[in-house]
């Protein structure tokens, strides 16, 4: 805080009366002197944490415009708001001056101010009503004023918790219920389980512009290329080296290298996709991953036995024929991919790494016990973040939906999926976001809503990823809709990343489900 005085003010007959002096001290009050538009406020300094500079903010679907979006305070979840918004008056950027009032009564919550004038002491015989005041605020915001204070005429002290209950009332209903909101994420009631003993699940993926696929069972997660690999002396060329994740060392092999393809430098694309075998993690660099995929197995054929055994294919298992057998999907076989010498190699760098570096492998299997599993996607610029168990399957956006008439005003379209009609809901709308034209990254996350299957499309699926539960916090709670959807935040401080977790039997409400159900009834 800057330009910060203390200012004390006593009757001039108070001179040398130690004790009066002693008394008034007593009762003096602290205020914080702030401006916002043309206007000059106070607040008590009881409520009020510190004072900061105003950080960046992650945006919130579904919340009150006043909102500027979340913070991260020390790692705390902190809800920033624009206090010129909340009063109306004309927007501005923030600047040096600008700063955020961490008030906390109940929740703390942020209030963006022009600037912070000063902290003074005030008397109580100084501080009037508000009877008769014209004020650019309603006057039941305000608790006094205080006149000739801190070099300004007239001062309004702003009654934070009368403003907090008006302006955002939904926070201290939603507060005494937050208990039934936070009870976690519900299970997702799968009716379709004799289906999916028929479907393979496939995460699908790029190297070098051909499609492979590897069963969703045997991936652990998917993140992005890491700004540091550790190198390992004398490894195969298609060892790229080691990476840490979460206080693990994983080996790193490029498979355009280990399929004998032209090396290439990553870029924001490039995934690495963790795979288990066991107890046994390797790190698989490849260009783009593309889809998760639900395959009927009717779909899938083993590789050729004469093809097998030729050195380039024998890490492939099985191959799946899509969109009537235009598109050809080879499914890697992660048992043979970990026979690779050179990777028994690498992991044996891995154990030795660990012990010199004193990283504990029983704490890493201990911690994988506390996490859980996200698909991250991403809306603009803010991530999300949904179950993995949630999500049936990611494909890509078709050039066109079929337009239904007379659906749902939130359905896009309807896609055939396999022969079946998949309605779709656009992301964006539905979390009240602009609309943005179609393109590439696009893709449609697909959910079974009670036994309703739904596809929502975002603006990019980002990874998989395992996050410790506690980084997990609640969400605060700013609307009705906002705090039923979006329920919980990852805060991840030490990547400077922000996570919403959305509750995906939120998505769409139980009434509107019965419309989407009734679509694929109607349409042939």
């Amino acid at each position: 805080m800057t330009n910060t005085e203390v200012e004390t003010s006593r009757p001039a007959n108070a001179a040398g009366a130690e004790d009066a002096v002693t008394e008034q001290d007593s009762d003096i009050r602290q205020f914080v002197i702030f401006v916002c538009g043309s206007e000059v406020f106070a607040v008590d300094m009881a409520p009020v944490q510190e004072i900061i500079r105003v950080p960046e903010v992650v945006r919130v679907p579904l919340a009150p415009s006043t909102l500027e979006g979340l913070a991260n305070l020390r790692g705390k979840v902190l809800p920033i708001i624009s206090l010129r918004r909340l009063f109306g008056f004309d927007e501005r950027e923030d600047d040096d001056a600008s700063r955020a009032l961490v008030i906390d009564l109940g929740q703390p919550l942020g209030f963006v101010v022009d600037r912070v004038s000063s902290v003074i002491g005030v008397e109580p015989s100084r501080i009037e009503g508000v009877d008769g005041l014209t004020a650019t605020v309603k006057t039941d915001l305000l608790s006094g004023l205080l006149k000739d204070v801190g070099g300004f005429p007239m001062v309004m002290v702003l009654d934070f918790e009368r403003l907090i209950d008006t302006e955002f009332a939904t926070i201290a209903t939603l507060a005494r219920t937050s208990a039934a909101a936070l009870s976690g994420i519900d299970a997702q009631e799968d009716n379709d389980e004799d289906e999916s003993s028929d479907e393979l699940q496939l995460v699908s993926f790029e190297v070098a512009e051909q499609e492979y696929a590897i069963p969703i069972e045997s991936v652990q997660e998917i993140v992005q290329f890491p700004e540091q690999v550790v190198q390992v002396p004398r490894a195969e060329v298609h060892v790229l080296g080691l990476m840490t994740l979460r206080n693990r060392l994983l080996p790193l092999v490029s498979l355009r290298c280990l399929f004998g393809l032209p090396a290439r430098d990553a870029d924001e694309r490039s995934r690495i996709l963790v795979v288990q075998l066991g107890e046994i993690a390797v790190g698989l660099a490849m260009d783009c991953v593309n889809e998760v995929l639900r395959v009927p197995k009717s779909e899938v054929e083993a590789m050729p036995k004469l093809l097998a055994r030729h050195g380039d294919l024998s890490d492939i298992g099985e191959i799946c024929q899509l969109d009537e057998g235009r598109r050809l999907v080879s499914i890697l076989s992660t048992d043979n991919l970990f026979r690779d010498s050179s990777i028994r190699e690498a992991l044996t760098s891995v154990e030795d790494m660990q012990e010199k570096l004193g990283l504990d492998d029983e704490f890493s299997r201990d911690e994988e016990d506390d996490e859980e599993q996200l698909v991250v996607f991403r809306l603009g610029k803010e991530e999300f973040g949904v179950p993995i168990e949630s999500v049936q399957e990611i494909v890509r956006v078709p050039e066109e939906l079929t337009r239904v008439p007379k659906a749902p005003s939130f359905v896009e379209g309807v896609i055939n999926l396999r022969g079946s009609v998949l309605p779709v809901v656009d992301q964006r709308r539905r979390l009240g976001l602009p609309p943005v034209e179609r393109n590439d990254r696009q893709r449609i996350m697909v959910f079974l809503l009670e036994g309703v299957r739904t596809g929502f499309i975002v603006d990019s699926v980002a990874e998989v990823l395992k996050i410790p539960r506690s980084t997990i916090e609640p969400a605060p709670q700013l609307s009705p809709e906002q705090a039923e959807l979006i329920a919980r935040v990852a805060n991840l401080e030490r990547h400077n990343r922000m996570i919403q977790l959305i509750d995906p039997s939120r998505l769409i409400a139980k009434d509107q489900r019965q419309d989407l159900e009734s679509l694929g009834k109607v349409l042939p």
